[in-house]
């Protein structure tokens, strides 16, 4: 009597550990296939990460050729969401040699020490439509600041677009020693613009 009473104990706990085994499974594959259908990949060459500055009292646009970035973005699941970008800031372009140079230099990027800079948003809000805002944190030159973003998300053609913008100070950065401090040269005030092209990652 006391050895059916044992093996039907250790059936009931095979049983129970079974029955926790199966929903531990289903609830990390929910959690995959959640964080699939909003993770997206970047098409770098339909992607452009672009800023306007002002030199001299004139307006200068200009680029970074090499960035990438890591987007998981759901619009009925901001919580989850989270951008990760990454920009070699050496592949800067204002399409003048002589100026990107300059930016490249230790007074400015000084992108020998610092050849990358990195961009982390993790808090998102809805502003209704497409509509989005976030808030996250560039880190350039080794300096860490908040920087919130506007942004456009739409779905189309198979895909999606993100396009956003967003203002910073360049020498809240150290973008600027010696006589690039002086913001009658160079502004103070830099307006980034990006439009991704997204495709849903395989």
């Amino acid at each position: 009597m006391d050895m059916m009473s044992t093996q039907i104990s250790k059936c009931c706990v095979t049983q129970r550990l079974a029955a926790r085994l199966v929903v531990g499974l289903t609830a990390g594959l929910a959690a995959m296939l959640a964080l699939a259908a909003s993770q997206w990949s970047m098409q770098p060459k339909e992607s452009k990460l672009t800023f306007v500055g002002e030199q001299a009292g004139a307006k200068f646009e200009g680029g970074f050729d090499k960035f990438t970035a890591d987007i998981r973005f759901d619009p009925k699941d901001l919580a989850a969401s989270r951008f990760d970008v990454k920009i070699d800031t050496a592949s800067v372009n204002t399409q003048d040699g002589e100026r990107d140079d300059t930016i490249k230099s230790a007074d400015l990027f000084d992108v020998k020490r610092f050849a990358n800079a990195h961009y982390v948003a993790d808090k998102f809000t809805s502003k209704g439509g497409d509509k989005y805002s976030a808030t996250g944190k560039l880190t350039l030159r080794n300096v860490t600041k908040d920087v919130p973003i506007d942004f456009t998300f739409e779905n189309k053609d198979g895909g999606a677009w993100l396009k956003g913008t967003a203002k910073i100070k360049r020498l809240d950065f150290g973008v600027g020693q010696g006589e690039w401090k002086d913001t009658s040269t160079v502004g103070n005030d830099v307006q980034v613009r990006f439009a991704l092209r997204l495709k849903g990652a395989s």
